[in-house]
């Protein structure tokens, strides 16, 4: 059996998961697929959600926060009447009550989550209780007790409802859980609810229409993967560019910190050598210098 070799290849790949993947999964696939030394992905999703899941290779990864603070949006598939332990499809049913309430309700409910709003994290989730996973206690039916945090859905938007069962579009900030929205929603309107189906559209300025799926990925000759991956410094367009000149660019790559003007301190830079290379990234210190914070490798 021949040995993979690996390549130092770096890139952002926009992936469109499948439902039945964990995202490890997904991104040991294309980590295969691109023959890459090293990846990462930028916040997993459910095995059965699918959607948009993009994943860092190479130099990238070192760039990947930027997405893990971003905002997403989701189309979910709430089941009214039904409650589990999990608040998804994947748990065990703890209650189950009748559906009295109308599309009409059901769109005041909503409405109760916009904006700010304090939402309790849910036992089944990747938030870490000294050093494990609060999953693995609920695993074990360990109840761990978890404060509130606030939250922001900046849009949320019934789709459709026939009665038993929602489609619900949310635009919503980091660190909002879905299923805790759908097992919060369905107490409010007292008959109990849980997530069946979830959708993600949209992470940051990537859309789900640009992403590609694992299949289509395989079927693409190896110069045609790496044409679909965006260069690292596609994850940090939200910073304000920095252009340095060769003894600049010389002290960032070698860890010193550089004086320009107009800088603020703590504001976050994206930098480019004088022919157009991305550097990395830099933060301004309390000295008003830009000093480096994540550079890409020196060639």
């Amino acid at each position: 059996m021949n040995k993979i070799v690996r390549r130092a290849i770096s890139g952002v790949l926009l992936l469109d998961k499948v439902a039945g993947f964990t995202s490890n999964a997904a991104l040991q696939k294309a980590k295969w697929l691109y023959r890459a030394e090293k990846a990462g992905h930028t916040g997993t999703l459910d095995p059965f959600a699918t959607g948009l899941l993009p994943l860092c290779l190479g130099e990238a990864t070192k760039f990947s926060q930027f997405l893990l603070d971003a905002d997403k949006v989701y189309r979910a598939e709430i089941l009214f009447g039904i409650r589990t332990s999990s608040g998804d499809l994947d748990g065990e049913v703890i209650a189950e009550r009748p559906v009295t309430s109308d599309e009409a309700n059901l769109r005041q409910a909503l409405e109760r989550f916009r904006g700010d709003i304090e939402q309790v994290p849910p036992m089944h989730s990747a938030l870490k209780h000294q050093g494990r996973p609060l999953y693995e206690y609920a695993r074990q039916g360990i109840e761990i007790e978890r404060a509130a945090r606030k939250v922001t859905v900046f849009d949320i938007e019934l789709e459709s409802f026939d009665g038993r069962v929602a489609s619900v579009r949310v635009h919503s900030s980091k660190g909002f859980y879905v299923r805790a929205l759908a097992d919060d929603l369905g107490e409010v309107l007292g008959c109990g609810a849980h997530l069946t189906g979830l959708d993600r559209l949209q992470v940051g300025p990537y859309h789900l229409e640009d992403a590609i799926t694992l299949e289509e990925l395989a079927e693409l000759s190896e110069e045609e993967r790496d044409a679909r991956l965006l260069p690292p410094d596609n994850l940090t367009l939200d910073l304000a560019r920095l252009d340095l000149d060769l003894e600049a660019a010389w002290q960032i790559n070698h860890g010193q910190a550089i004086w320009q003007s107009g800088l603020r301190v703590g504001e976050l830079l994206r930098l480019y050598a004088p022919d157009g290379t991305f550097l990395g990234v830099a933060e301004v210190n309390q000295d008003g210098k830009a000093a480096p914070k994540r550079l890409l490798a020196s060639s």
